[in-house]
């Protein structure tokens, strides 16, 4: 399968491996999309055994999402939004979502799996949005990224995104040095938004979902709330602070009995 580079460069062949489950392709089948593999549905469908909620559950931490990014462009100013493991487009997406506010904000989307930057590169063809081919384990590889430095500029306020995304960088990983690696790139004004899946909501702490993920491309590491809460440093919380995502800043009460959702999810500040 071939795709254009990142920023509109040349052409350039990449490899989609197919073997093994990956978490993008499975979040995709979980929000019911098409650009997923039988390795992927196997595996999702495996996972819905152990935690049944999960389909509601990467919904809701999508709607997080959109209300995250129109509080950091709305009430937080911010016209420069990194997206780190954003995963498969799925409409609206963030620069969309942005864009109905500022149309000025720029957007830099990065991914590790080819398929979804291929797929992102086709839809953000001729905007002012970069689609990076790169992964968070690499953080500094991605703020020194061309086609990062094309869209963003580190010396405004910038909000970086890493929704649903930590929980598969493991400890041995160094998920709290990914992060603070990310965070001091930042200047003041920056927003952190980040959410997380958990165990602490239910009794089986769904050890045995994530343990379908061994054999993915990514292990699926939960962690508490506490823990959950190092990753934003010194970095204010808006309120509510760190909360379930359908808890944060809901825009109408949901009627629906809706199962318990092990995802926490905040936005942060950087304060000078």
């Amino acid at each position: 399968m071939t795709s254009p580079s990142s920023g509109g460069g040349r052409p350039q062949s990449i490899e989609i491996d197919t073997s093994k489950p990956h978490p993008a392709r499975m979040y995709d089948y979980f929000l019911g999309g098409k650009d997923n593999y039988e390795v992927d549905r196997e595996a999702a469908e495996e996972f819905m055994k152990s935690a049944p909620e999960v389909r509601v559950g990467v919904r809701a931490n999508r709607q997080f999402m959109h209300r995250a990014v129109r509080h950091v462009v709305a009430e937080g100013g911010v016209r420069q939004i990194l997206d780190v493991g954003t995963g498969l487009p799925t409409e609206p997406n963030v620069h969309q979502i942005a864009h109905a506010i500022a149309p000025d904000t720029r957007v830099a989307y990065v991914d590790n799996d080819p398929i979804v930057s291929a797929h992102s590169m086709a839809l953000m063809a001729g905007t002012d949005t970069s689609v990076v081919l790169a992964d968070v384990r690499d953080p500094r590889g991605i703020l020194d990224h061309p086609d990062v430095r094309k869209v963003i500029d580190f010396d405004r306020p910038v909000a970086v995104m890493l929704v649903a995304l930590l929980h598969f960088v493991s400890d041995a990983e160094d998920p709290d040095g990914i992060v603070a690696t990310l965070r001091d790139a930042l200047p003041t004004g920056s927003y952190l938004v980040l959410s997380h899946a958990t165990g602490d909501v239910h009794a089986d702490r769904r050890e045995n979902a994530a343990a379908v993920y061994n054999s993915a491309s990514a292990t699926m590491n939960l962690r508490t709330h506490s823990r959950i809460l190092d990753f934003f440093g010194d970095f204010t919380l808006v309120e509510p602070g760190l909360v379930p995502v359908p808890d944060w800043r809901p825009d109408a009460p949901d009627p629906r009995q809706a199962p318990p959702i092990g995802i926490y999810g905040a936005v942060a500040r950087k304060n000078g």
